[in-house]
């Protein structure tokens, strides 16, 4: 998971608004007592923090995995083809 990828899932799983609250915010216990933002700025793996903050929050398994990434074909508004 790249941390790009890492964003994607955190707006979509908690909304853009609450989603940099629990980010900022959530102390997380996986990944050393600190919050998702301290955790990567520390260079915990994008997926590591994302997953403790899955379990801290009781994000639902069917919804761990594979969120953040791009549907296939789909590279960014305006490319050709």
């Amino acid at each position: 998971m790249k941390l790009s990828e890492f964003q994607v899932a955190v707006d979509e799983e908690f909304g853009p608004g609450y989603g940099s609250v629990v980010v900022n915010d959530l102390v997380l216990a996986a990944v050393g007592g600190r919050t998702a933002r301290e955790a990567l700025a520390a260079g915990v793996p994008p997926r590591d923090v994302w997953l403790a903050l899955c379990e801290a929050t009781d994000v639902p398994p069917a919804r761990r995995h594979g969120v953040g990434r791009r549907e296939p074909g789909r590279r960014g508004a305006g490319g050709a083809g």
